[in-house]
Order: structure tokens, then C-alpha cells, then sequence
């Protein structure tokens, strides 16, 4: 994974250069939207099948890839996507994803919450759940809410390199882990 993020960092911080040099937060947002829509399309098994394959010429893949994306496509973001084809770096695009919304989410001051909770959430707990860890964590959060019932109860909260676990699965294991010792 770490040849992954160093080669697609490159590509992450130039694009979100061309977003920044675009215009304010509207701009980034868009750019963020559209890269994660590029993604997207590059991750479908078909588009990678047909990247990886060595029979196909790289127009065909860049004039798929141009076509499978929804969103209207500027002249850089064409560009962007022809230079992958050309570099054989479309397998990258997840990454360079991941990349660009950190780097967008550092300009904000904001980090990606990763919630994981036992049961359903509903709109207002998810919120006031993010105020409460807003204030923890010191930053603006923007968070993704999976469940998992294995949790049995609580939630835990991945910010960054940072996690937040309160689920009755990690407390049992904490007194299990206590008792044998």
C-alpha cells in the first residue's frame, strides 16, 4: 500500500492544486466531487479489466473512462484522465482520491470520521454525536456512518490514526484481557 500512496501523491497534489488555483470552496468542492466520481468509475471491474488490458489502445480506455464519468469534465480534468491512461495509472485513482480529500480536508481544518455503530443511527443522533466529537477531536468532522452488529452495543469512531472505540464488543475484550492476566 505505501508504493500505492507514494506514486499517486504526485498526482493527489497536483490536481488539488489545480482546484485550489480554480477558484474558493466551490471550486474544491466540485473538484472534490469529481475526483471521487473518477474513482469511482476507475474502481468498476469492468473499467479495470480494460485497463489492464494490453490489447486495448489507450484511446479507447481514455475515451471510456471520459464517457463513464457523469460529470461535466473540464478541460484539466480531461487532461488528468488522459495523462492516467497515458501513464498506465489508472489503478491509482482510488488513491489518488484518498489523497486528494485529505489534502482537502487539511485545508479545512476538517479530518473523515469513520462511525461504526451497533445499530442505525438517525439523522439527529449521527449530529449530535459529531458535535460531541467535534469537540474531542478539536476539528470539523465529516462523517461516514457504517453499522456492525458484532459491536453488540456503543459506536467507535476512526479520525485519522486516531480511534475512539466505546463498543460493548471492546470492553468485554478490555475485562477479558484483565481477568486472564
Amino acid at each position: 500500500m505505501a508504493e500505492l500512496a507514494t506514486v499517486a501523491r504526485p498526482y493527489a497534489e497536483a490536481l488539488f492544486r489545480v482546484a485550489k488555483e480554480g477558484g474558493g470552496q466551490a471550486s474544491l468542492n466540485a473538484w472534490s466531487e469529481l475526483v471521487s466520481e473518477m474513482a469511482q468509475v476507475a474502481a468498476n471491474p469492468d473499467m479495470k479489466a480494460l485497463s489492464h488490458n494490453p490489447n486495448v489502445a489507450r484511446k479507447v480506455i481514455a475515451d471510456a473512462l471520459l464517457a463513464a464519468v457523469k460529470s461535466p469534465l473540464n478541460k484539466e480534468a480531461n487532461n488528468f484522465i488522459q495523462m492516467l491512461v497515458e501513464n498506465g495509472r489508472v489503478s491509482l485513482m482510488g488513491e489518488i482520491d484518498t489523497q486528494f480529500q485529505a489534502l482537502k480536508n487539511a485545508q479545512e481544518g476538517a479530518a473523515d470520521a469513520a462511525i461504526t455503530s451497533a445499530f442505525a443511527m438517525s439523522g439527529q443522533q449521527v449530529e449530535a454525536l459529531v458535535a460531541t466529537l467535534e469537540k474531542r477531536f478539536g476539528r470539523k468532522l465529516n462523517p461516514s456512518v457504517l453499522v456492525d452488529e458484532t459491536l453488540i452495543g456503543g459506536v467507535r469512531v476512526v479520525v485519522g490514526d486516531e480511534v475512539l472505540d466505546t463498543s460493548v464488543r471492546a470492553k468485554l475484550h478490555n475485562m477479558h484481557t484483565a481477568l486472564i492476566a
